[in-house]
């Protein structure tokens, strides 16, 4: 009796463990789509991470920007800062 009962328990047990496989958490189906939901993660994560270096690109250029437009506007068109004095130099004649 106890003979036949070692199978039937052993066989129960491997049918739960294939049911798990097949149906439960960790199952195929189950880390296909786990799969699947890390990669839609991974490329919205790429996306947002080249928008936010191209918001960091258009902030620096803006910054250097305004110091260009400056800059541009001290040399070439002798424009000063409020408490600032301008002298102009002339270049010796040859």
């Amino acid at each position: 009796m106890v003979a036949r009962l070692v199978p039937l328990v052993l066989l129960a047990l491997l049918g739960a463990i294939h049911a798990q496989l097949w149906t439960g958490r960790g199952s195929v189906h189950h880390v296909r789509d786990m799969q699947q939901r890390i990669a839609e993660q991974q490329a919205a994560n790429d996306q947002a991470r080249q928008k936010n270096e191209r918001l960091q690109s258009e902030v620096n250029d803006l910054k250097e920007g305004l110091d260009m437009v400056e800059e541009k506007a001290r040399y070439e068109l002798g424009m000063v800062k409020p408490g600032e004095v301008y002298v102009h130099v002339a270049p010796p004649k040859p």
